[in-house]
């Protein structure tokens, strides 16, 4: 049986220094109040007019928090006053699945246990904008604010069409489906497609 490509979607936002990680953080917060299955207590965040689902658990505001963080830094490093700068986090949600062994696997060393299989997966691309003038910061302000609610609109959209790749639930556990937030993920290159990164 072949296995499904899972769903990839990308999010672009516009964001300049002084607001960049109250938007970053309010639409992973989006993403995850809509697919993070434990029990969660429901809250809000406001950006900049705008009312976000915020998802109240410490570990995963630590994990966001920290990512946000981290694409802050590198924002920062590498801005020009001459030109936009770009970074990127990547969102995957993951069910665990008994990882098969056929034939000679404990010849081959293929070890049994689980497997994370990916079903879901976001890249929110994230362009930072250095307005020069007040005029200049206020057309790029405007702009963000449209950018961020057309932003939140979207991840409504999808989440609320697309739920058949949703996995079933089959444990237990409190979180059901382990994630992962990475910073700038490299996709390409030959080690990525023999496994080794």
């Amino acid at each position: 049986m072949e296995q499904r490509k899972p769903p990839q979607y990308i999010l672009d936002v516009f964001a300049d220094p002084t607001c960049v990680k109250d938007i970053v953080r309010g639409i992973l917060h989006t993403i995850f109040f809509h697919r993070y299955f434990p029990s969660i207590r429901p809250s809000s965040l406001e950006v900049l007019d705008l009312t976000l689902p915020l998802v109240a658990d410490p570990e995963l505001e630590t994990l966001i928090d920290t990512r946000v963080g981290q694409l802050i830094r590198q924002l920062s490093s590498t801005s020009s006053p001459k030109s936009s700068v770009r970074g990127s986090l990547v969102v995957q949600f993951f069910e665990k699945k008994r990882r098969k062994v056929g034939g000679l696997g404990w010849f081959t060393g293929a070890a049994k246990g689980d497997e994370e299989v990916c079903w879901e997966s976001w890249c929110l691309e994230v362009t930072l904008a250095t307005p020069k003038t007040e005029i200049e910061r206020i057309k790029v302000m405007k702009a963000i604010g449209s950018t961020l609610e057309k932003t939140a609109r979207k991840i409504i959209t999808l989440v609320n069409r697309d739920k058949d790749h949703i996995p079933p639930i089959t444990t237990s556990e409190t979180n059901p489906f382990p994630f992962h937030i990475e910073l700038n993920p490299r996709v390409e290159g030959w080690g990525k497609s023999i496994g080794m990164f």
